[in-house]
């Protein structure tokens, strides 16, 4: 008998997070690795555990993510975006509370883009009189 999986796809910066539940024990593995080895903080651990843990579903689920692009904490609000989404699809009825909670809105803050004749997207060369 095929298990049953459920998917949910996060996106934060530039990060794009595939994420699969799984029934299971609460494990939850990055990029083929367990999440301690792959996230360096524990706060970057918790963002990611956030959604389960409101929805009580902590042990219920195995967490499978496929994650690229961007940093640490992009990747770790990605998966957060991700796990989100899946939920839903496990049951409709958590939506409200994973929407009060902010975790079904997609972080739309980008890195700005750099302009010509200056350094960055706003900072400007140094300025002298002479």
């Amino acid at each position: 008998m095929a298990t049953v999986k459920y998917y949910g796809t996060g996106r934060r910066k530039t990060s794009i997070a595939r994420v699969y539940l799984v029934p299971g024990n609460g494990n939850i593995t990055i990029n083929k690795s367990n999440i301690d080895e792959y996230l360096p903080l524990e706060t970057l651990k918790f963002i990611v555990r956030q959604p389960l843990e409101l929805t009580q579903t902590t042990d219920k689920f195995d967490v499978l993510v496929s994650v690229h692009g961007g940093g640490f904490t992009g990747q770790a609000g990605a998966i957060r975006h991700g796990i989100s989404r899946a939920l839903l699809q496990v049951d409709a009825e958590l939506r409200p509370a994973l929407k009060k909670a902010g975790f079904l809105t997609r972080d739309p803050r980008m890195k700005e883009r750099k302009k010509y004749g200056l350094k960055a997207a706003r900072r400007a060369p140094q300025f002298s009189k002479r």
